[in-house]
């Protein structure tokens, strides 16, 4: 195992790579987000387009802080937390939401708050759920995965899904252009279900996060004059079915504890209760 070195925060780099992945592979739902960046591209901050950090007290790695777009701690003591709070402190808010564990989360934005001004929102209970079986539901045959040549379809559906989950456009700042890119991607690499029918999108969620132990569904969305009428328990069922078979082993997600109707279909597909998250979003 690889020294640190005398400071208790670094930026971590490649030579970390093992050590950062058995820390996120130990708890790899939860941490399947941050985990599917290192298994994919390491931890260079170029490619990762986020700083890693390390809190090494005696040396020795024992938390973690990815540092980008979110700042999300990963295995992080009251004393991580702390010094993880002081070097986002010193360096100014970067991050556009702090994600993970709640009572974790919780209490490194006590540390913030007086610093980072008030939050647009505050998700203080998110359930993170998970399924390793298949669903007891019968899948939506009609859902499957979304071509490339149906972008424009499905994309008003992504926007409408991210308006109304985070309360502001992925349009606002650059006009969409890394909204865009990102539902390409998904799309691109066979991680983007839904049911079309007329050039319209009924059902759609796409897989945004994948280890080799778990991969993270997100964006799910139903045609608002159409829910309801339990096509998010089948179309759900569809994008378990085919994730469990073609993806990984275990498929995960995280939803607000307020949305009832969401966690009561997800536990018709099998999904069940394993961690709390907390969002803070800027």
């Amino acid at each position: 195992m690889r020294m640190l070195g005398a400071l208790p925060v670094r930026v971590l780099d490649d030579r970390h790579r093992d050590e950062v992945l058995a820390l996120l592979d130990s708890a790899p739902v939860s941490n399947v987000f941050v985990g599917s960046r290192v298994h994919a591209v390491g931890l260079d901050p170029g490619r990762l387009g986020a700083q890693m950090w390390g809190y090494a007290p005696q040396g020795r790695l024992t938390s973690l802080c990815y540092s980008g777009a979110n700042l999300i701690p990963i295995a992080a003591t009251s004393d991580a937390v702390h010094a993880f709070a002081e070097r986002a402190r010193t360096q100014g808010r970067r991050c556009s939401s702090i994600v993970g564990p709640a009572g974790v989360v919780g209490e490194l934005w006590e540390l913030l708050a007086p610093y980072w001004g008030r939050p647009r929102a505050i998700r203080a209970a998110q359930p993170v759920m998970a399924t390793s079986t298949p669903p007891v539901v019968a899948p939506d045959p009609a859902v499957r995965r979304v071509r490339m040549e149906e972008f424009d379809t499905v994309y008003p559906a992504c926007v409408a899904m991210f308006t109304e989950e985070v309360g502001v456009s992925p349009h606002s700042g650059d006009g969409g252009v890394l909204y865009r890119a990102r539902v390409a991607e998904l799309i691109r690499s066979g991680r983007s279900f839904a049911r079309i029918e007329g050039g319209r999108v009924i059902f759609k969620a796409e897989i945004g996060a994948v280890t080799p132990y778990a991969c993270q569904v997100q964006g799910v969305w139903v045609d608002p004059q159409l829910r309801g009428r339990g096509l998010s328990v089948q179309g759900m069922a569809a994008v378990v079915t085919e994730s469990l078979k073609s993806v990984a082993s275990t498929v995960t997600l995280y939803v607000n504890d307020y949305n009832t109707r969401a966690r009561a279909a997800y536990r018709h597909v099998g999904f069940n209760d394993i961690d709390t998250f907390m969002s803070v979003l800027f």
